[in-house]
């Protein structure tokens, strides 16, 4: 078990199985030392465990919680095409979406939930950059979606 997986156990959590793409890219790409993944939904189980706007249907907080199981989603593509998550020198980006009821403005706060998860396991190496995006709908209704790009060691 790497480091960052037994991390992950420390804190009750557990590398799921990559999500299968729902339509014609793959989950992750590795290009020189980067790793691009693709925009992950908070599936557990092959499963959205809600869906709606937030703000509406969802609230902030379970947006939250919903974003952090992204960033897990995005650390098992990241984990597909590099073999280790040990190999991560650093998280570079984080892109989130965030399907918004028209008056909802908190889309920082619920991608707190995948940049404090990368911070979690990570530590300084899960810092990094971040665009929080509203949107108006998000693929099958989810309420959140999270990209990343992580920069592997040589």
């Amino acid at each position: 078990m790497s480091a960052v997986e037994a991390r992950l156990a420390d804190l009750g959590l557990t590398l799921p199985e990559v999500v299968p793409p729902l339509a014609a890219y793959q989950p992750a790409v590795r290009s020189g030392q980067y790793v691009y993944t693709a925009g992950q939904l908070p599936m557990v189980d092959g499963q959205l465990p809600v869906t709606g706007k937030v703000g509406a249907e969802v609230t902030a907080d379970e947006a939250k919680d919903l974003a952090r199981t992204c960033a897990l989603n995005a650390l098992a593509a990241v984990k597909s095409v590099a073999g280790d998550l040990d190999l991560i020198a650093r998280v570079v980006k984080v892109t989130g979406f965030v399907a918004s009821a028209a008056d909802f403005t908190g889309q920082p706060g619920v991608l707190n939930g995948a940049s404090e998860l990368l911070g979690e396991v990570l530590g300084d190496r899960g810092v990094h950059a971040r665009s929080a995006v509203g949107v108006a709908v998000l693929p099958l209704d989810a309420p959140v979606e999270v990209e990343i790009l992580v920069e592997l060691l040589p």
